[in-house]
């Protein structure tokens, strides 16, 4: 039986993306069991207190299979099961826009040219292109997936966009948000991404939002809004983004990138599912790295961002097959992609049948989404970038501890740091000194405190602390005698 392992949970399976296993009468609870004892650094990753984590689901043949009432049911042997963490269809129905304000659209010479080739097609002509420019369209994020879909959608013809993002361009998003050049570098993303839709076609009303999305404005932000497009990079402002959605009933199309894999779902939608019953829950902070920490390819966001965009193109025209009750998979590295069946939970908390919830204020997202340290929650001390390098220039006696991947040390070395991945801190800690000082550190600060939560929890005595900001802080340091440190 394959056993197919999403990008995400990959560096807990020795870099897999598959993997044979071989057991008879296979289960879920079996296949898991199996896969846990010959790579022991999984369970952390899938198992909480002998629970399957809530952000991951299983699927065998493309059902769903996460339910527990599942997991003793034989499979057979000929089925695909796959693994899939939160990255962060449907038969065709109504458009979302209704027929009154399609009707009150006109379209100029001009329009007419310029939108021909979508005339000339059947499912949308003179009707549906109208519809797009009657349309009000919400993109939240104008990183990878936003720049591409705010392009597409301003080439269609969406009458209205609204931009969402509190960033500025660095020359790093240069590599894979193609709607920024070098001119953009500092600039707002939002301005950049304004200038871009205007040159493209100045006729679309562009509303510019440089704000963070938070409980207090992200239903103001989408309700006067026909669908909302999730092109975020943060499991705290998916779920904002979700919640509030849920509560101004609208649409939402989800998009995630990592690496070489891309999820794609219409969320909210058509009765189907929102993102809390797919995932109820996310991961906690540092459990799963982030495509800032391990990259994507530059092809990858193009892919996505363009699914999602066609995804928003049809629910507006009201035509095809959509992604309602449904998760579209994608891995370009290995060729291969898949629709997943989802459904919605009766129980869910935002859509469930017995749901209350009126407000997103309501809800702690911060502890939700593991951003707020509980007083039970094991405290970590951390380690300024200037006190590390003055310990380092001094010759105090200290152990550094890498737990980035290995593509990421080929990228920026730490010279005379222990490389211990995070999944192995707990069994290999006795190869740490209790009598001198530990320092845990990554790209960004985030797996070095799960890092030392996860030692201080294994029951190690000696000091350890998080560098503060991790290796992104210390990039213009500059260590006496060395001339550098990468």
């Amino acid at each position: 039986m394959k056993v197919y392992i999403s990008s995400t949970l990959r560096f807990f399976f020795g870099r897999k993306a598959e993997i044979d296993v071989q057991i008879p009468n296979p289960t879920v609870s079996s296949v898991l069991r199996k896969l846990t004892e010959e790579f022991p650094e999984a369970a952390g990753g899938l198992f909480d207190n002998s629970e399957l984590r809530t952000f991951i689901r299983i699927f065998v043949s493309g059902e769903d299979w996460t339910d527990r009432s599942f997991h003793d049911r034989e499979i057979d042997e000929s089925a695909q099961v796959l693994i899939l963490p939160l990255i962060a269809g449907g038969s065709a129905d109504e458009s979302i826009i209704s027929d009154e304000r399609r009707k009150a659209q006109v379209l100029d010479g001009d329009e007419i040219e310029r939108f021909s080739k979508h005339l000339l097609l059947r499912e949308i002509g003179v009707p549906g292109q109208k519809r797009i420019k009657a349309a009000r369209v919400v993109i939240a994020g104008l990183g990878a997936l936003g720049s591409q879909v705010a392009q597409i959608l301003a080439a269609a013809g969406v009458g209205t966009i609204r931009i969402i993002d509190f960033d500025s361009v660095a020359l790093s998003n240069l590599q894979n948000q193609l709607l920024f050049g070098i001119r953009d570098v500092k600039r707002p993303k939002v301005a950049s991404v304004r200038d871009r839709i205007r040159a493209v076609n100045r006729n679309i009303t562009v509303i510019e939002e440089k704000v963070k999305i938070d409980a207090d404005n992200a239903v103001s932000l989408i309700e006067d809004a026909d669908l909302v497009i999730d092109c975020t990079d943060n499991y705290k402002t998916r779920y904002l983004l979700n919640d509030a959605a849920v509560i101004a009933g609208i649409p939402l199309v989800f998009g995630a990138i990592y690496q070489f894999e891309g999820l794609v779902s219409v969320l909210n939608h058509d009765g189907g599912p929102c993102l809390r019953c797919l995932f109820p829950a996310p991961p906690a902070p540092g459990l799963m790295p982030t495509c800032a920490e391990n990259g994507t390819i530059s092809s990858l966001p193009g892919v996505i961002g363009s699914i999602q965009a066609n995804e928003a193109l049809k629910l507006i025209i009201g035509i095809g097959s959509r992604l309602s009750g449904k998760l579209l998979r994608m891995d370009l590295l290995n060729l291969t992609s898949e629709v997943l069946n989802v459904g919605r939970n009766k129980d869910c908390p935002f859509c469930g049948e017995k749901s209350s919830r009126v407000r997103v204020e309501d809800f702690d997202y911060d502890e939700f989404c593991g951003l707020r340290q509980e007083d039970t929650e094991i405290p970590v001390e951390t380690i300024s970038p200037e006190e590390l390098t003055r310990r380092i220039d001094n010759n105090e006696p200290l152990t550094i501890v890498d737990v980035r991947e290995p593509h990421e040390r080929t990228i920026l070395r730490f010279s005379g740091a222990v490389v211990i991945p995070i999944g192995q801190l707990e069994r290999r800690k006795k190869e740490l000194n209790p009598e001198i000082d530990t320092v845990i550190i990554c790209k960004e600060g985030k797996r070095s405190i799960l890092a030392v939560r996860t030692l201080k929890e294994a029951g190690y005595l000696g000091p350890v602390y998080s560098l503060k900001g991790g290796l992104d802080s210390m990039k213009d340091i500059i260590l006496s005698g060395e001339g550098g440190w990468i």
